[in-house]
């Protein structure tokens, strides 16, 4: 009978103390968590609000016309009535129907 009252003092001792402890420790990696997530979004957000997006268009007779290196395809225009096209590198626009008299890019990239 010892045994078993024993038993249930400690678990009624000892369980409490570990729930407020858990209930503590989880508010605090709570509050560091949010801490964390609040400065980097505050650094993630300085960045974006320094950068541009600048774009300009490239034209070539034929049916290639490229970007400068550092920009990014993010269009192709085609003439004599040509809507079948492709890019090539990421950087080229190609335009697919035969005979063509242009071609056009529109290219962007990054800056700040």
């Amino acid at each position: 009978m010892m045994t078993a009252s024993f038993c249930l003092f400690l678990i009624f001792l000892i369980l409490p103390g570990q729930l407020v402890l858990g209930q503590s420790q989880c508010s605090l990696d709570d509050l560091l968590n949010k801490k964390i997530e609040e400065q980097a979004s505050s650094y993630v957000l300085a960045t974006l609000q320094k950068l541009q997006l600048i774009c300009s268009s490239v034209t070539s007779r034929g049916a290639l016309a490229t970007c400068p290196s550092e920009s990014t395809v993010t269009g192709c225009s085609c003439g004599s009535a040509c809507g079948s096209w492709d890019v090539r590198g990421s950087t080229t626009c190609h335009c697919q129907c035969a005979g063509m008299d242009w071609t056009s890019a529109r290219c962007c990239r990054f800056g700040n």
